[in-house]
């Protein structure tokens, strides 16, 4: 995220349909050897009309409402600019490889939805994708907040659209019946065992979730191991081997999560559920802690009858790296097809709906929390999604990285790495040497992805 995570969709299930697009494209997989194409030129006369925009979409699945909001946003734009947007909500499992699979075939739509980081960069590297650089200026590209993760080569490739950041949630009730203060969330990993014994003691169980289909990892890794990085190209230089994941530093956040489950602080069905039943635990008050993503907090304030009981919190620090106790953002986002023949139309479209009117009215059919920064938060009315929307799209947040992985590191190391620690086959120690199998394996089979991942890297910072 954020990505495939929390959609209900079986993580491997997804990989081998974003291959399978790849492939489609005429390429490897795992190689993306094309550039970006060059950018037409906007018409001097300004935005045509008139013209036919096919816009693919996703996101009903994780705010209901957005169809709602589509639909009537492309009505309004037509009438703005007489020209006419044909969406078509994408299904969960096919959001990459449809999109590269049509532009293969030259057949594209005009603008589309994009997941974060390699999620949309490899299309990037296909020339599917326009720079926006083109079409929209430093400032309004910034406005959107589509996070770092989003530029390549110094271009950037997606617009932001609503926020998907990565947090944990804590119950403010649950707190105070353990002798823990309500208000302050553990902040350390001292603090952070200490109300753990504090509420086991108290009969609570300190934290809950889902491992059995894998996002509950990769969101654990994403919280953990970025404490030890000082840049998100550090991240990379771990996925393509040019730092060593043997080091403990790099192994630690799997440490860890080691000492969380061999302390009885994690529910001991977490590798027998999924990410969603694991979440909903924390809804139906059985568990004092949980890791969510931005779209999920309205439906655990449902479940709880309202916000009163719900903290937002960073997960706790124990590294030692710049990326340290900051706030994970990460959000959807939109981009224009490099094979639109109306590009200038595109863009507009996109312009439209970042409109402080189309902005609001995203938060108030379908309570996506919008990463303009023309949104108003007044109208945001519970105290947890002010917090949330305060921190970790306003404040001083971090890219999440997990975004960063290739498709084989999620399968073989870091979902493995999770699985196994909480099954007692793993230590951290362990973990890490896995981690390094499974990188030399990959950069050895894909050097031309290697190569992308390094130029990638530096806009990163190094």
């Amino acid at each position: 995220m954020s990505s495939y995570r929390a959609r209900g969709l079986t993580r491997r299930d997804f990989l081998k349909m974003a291959g399978t697009g790849l492939a489609a494209a005429g390429m490897s997989p795992l190689l993306g050897a094309c550039g970006p194409k060059a950018a037409a030129t906007p018409a001097a006369g300004g935005v045509p009309t008139g013209q036919n925009l096919k816009f693919w979409w996703w996101g009903e699945t994780e705010a209901p409402g957005l169809q709602k909001w589509v639909d009537e946003t492309a009505a309004l734009y037509k009438t703005k600019s007489g020209n006419t947007i044909e969406s078509t909500l994408m299904d969960t499992a096919v959001v990459i490889s449809e999109f590269q699979t049509a532009s293969a075939a030259n057949a594209a739509p005009d603008n589309i939805f994009l997941w974060n980081g390699i999620y949309h960069m490899e299309s990037a590297w296909l020339g599917y994708l326009e720079p926006l650089d083109n079409f929209f200026s430093a400032e309004e590209i910034a406005a959107t907040k589509p996070t770092q993760l989003s530029v390549y080569e110094g271009q950037t490739y997606r617009l932001g659209w609503y926020s998907c950041a990565v947090l944990y949630l804590y119950n403010k009730d649950m707190f105070d019946k353990a002798a823990l203060d309500g208000n302050t969330p553990p902040a350390t990993w001292a603090d952070m065992l200490t109300a753990c014994d504090k509420l086991k003691t108290a009969g609570f169980t300190p934290i809950v979730g889902g491992l059995k289909d894998g996002p509950w990892g990769e969101w654990y890794m994403g919280h953990g191991l970025g404490q030890n990085l000082d840049t998100p190209g550090d991240a990379i230089n771990l996925f393509i081997g040019d730092l060593d994941w043997r080091e403990p530093r790099y192994y630690e956040h799997w440490t860890k999560l080691k000492e969380l489950w061999d302390a009885g602080f994690i529910n001991d069905d977490i590798n027998s559920i999924d990410l969603y039943p694991g979440i909903d635990l924390f809804g139906a008050e059985k568990g004092a802690m949980t890791a969510i993503v931005a779209p999920i907090l309205g439906k655990q304030i449902s479940l709880m009858g309202g916000s009163e009981k719900i903290g937002t919190m960073v997960f706790p620090t124990f590294g030692v790296g710049k990326l340290a106790g900051k706030p994970i953002a990460d959000c959807q986002g939109l981009g224009i097809s490099s094979q639109s023949k109306n590009k200038e139309a595109a863009a507009d479209f996109l312009r439209f709906a970042h409109d402080p009117e189309r902005v609001e009215a995203l938060w108030k059919m379908a309570s996506a929390i919008p990463n303009d920064v023309s949104f108003d938060t007044n109208l945001i009315e519970d105290a947890a999604t002010r917090e949330l929307r305060a921190k970790w799209v306003e404040g001083d947040t971090i890219p999440y990285i997990s975004n960063l992985m290739p498709g084989v590191f999620w399968t073989d190391a870091m979902f493995v790495n999770s699985q196994k620690i909480i099954s007692g086959e793993y230590t951290g120690e362990q973990a890490g040497q896995n981690a390094y199998d499974v990188t030399m394996k990959w950069k050895e089979q894909n050097p031309d992805l290697v190569e992308k991942y390094s130029t990638w890297a530096k806009d990163l910072g190094v």
